[in-house]
């Protein structure tokens, strides 16, 4: 059975939209979803309220998540400010309900973690760091798949772990604003896609519905595919 794995949805749904058609078209049945469903975007409830309708997934926890029921946690004053948007806009049961779900999954032998094991703020990135190996002396599995830095990666690491990020769906980083995602058939092949969809919308949706100095960032992000000088 193929698996779709989606990582940092980041509340905007029309690119959820796209993957889940594209997913549908391409054979998808299960679903691994990365965490970072709602903070950030302009449709936080509504994403969710997408997820939730999936069939056979398996649901991780990010650090979007954890900001959002505890807004102090996130660094900076424009990320608490986005967090505590995001949870009036969900509601304290599916605030609590998505913090509540755990840090990591085991799926067919493959480990699921947001960031690295551990953290979903240490982001694995397409170039081995000097700390990568000791990073996953955790990691027991063939295969490791993460998110959080939003830059897709498909590699090896020294140790022979078969590493994955798909990258994000509602904010990729990478220079192209088209929303990433990943399939694992059933026979361990991984087919790494992107999707077209009306990123530039989605930006002007997030500039209309919420106030704040936080939301002229994330906008710029999402139109330019590109991290900028802030932390996300």
């Amino acid at each position: 059975m193929t698996l779709a794995i989606l990582y940092d949805v980041h509340g905007n749904l029309p690119a959820l939209e796209a993957v889940l058609a594209d997913a549908a078209a391409a054979g998808a049945e299960r679903f691994l979803l990365g965490g970072d469903y709602a903070l950030f975007g302009a449709w936080p409830a509504e994403t969710v309220a997408r997820l939730d309708a999936l069939r056979g997934a398996t649901w991780i926890r990010g650090n979007g998540e954890r900001w959002t029921a505890d807004p102090a946690q996130a660094p900076q004053p424009p990320q608490q400010e986005a967090a505590r948007a995001c949870a009036q806009a969900l509601g304290a049961g599916t605030v609590a309900r998505l913090a509540a779900l755990p840090p990591e999954a085991v799926v067919d032998g493959v480990r699921y973690v947001h960031g690295a094991p551990g953290s979903d703020l240490i982001g694995l990135r397409p170039e081995a760091a000097d700390d990568e190996e000791q990073l996953l002396a955790p990691v027991h599995e063939r295969r490791l798949v993460a998110g959080h830095t939003h830059l897709p990666l498909e590699r090896t690491s020294a140790g022979g772990i078969a590493l994955l990020n798909p990258g994000s769906v509602g904010m990729p980083f990478d220079g192209d604003p088209r929303a990433a995602y990943a399939l694992l058939h059933a026979d361990g092949t991984v087919e790494r896609r992107r999707v077209a969809y009306a990123h530039e919308q989605s930006a002007a949706a997030l500039r209309q519905r919420f106030a704040g100095g936080w939301t002229g960032l994330v906008a710029r992000r999402v139109e330019t595919a590109r991290f900028g000088p802030e932390s996300a």
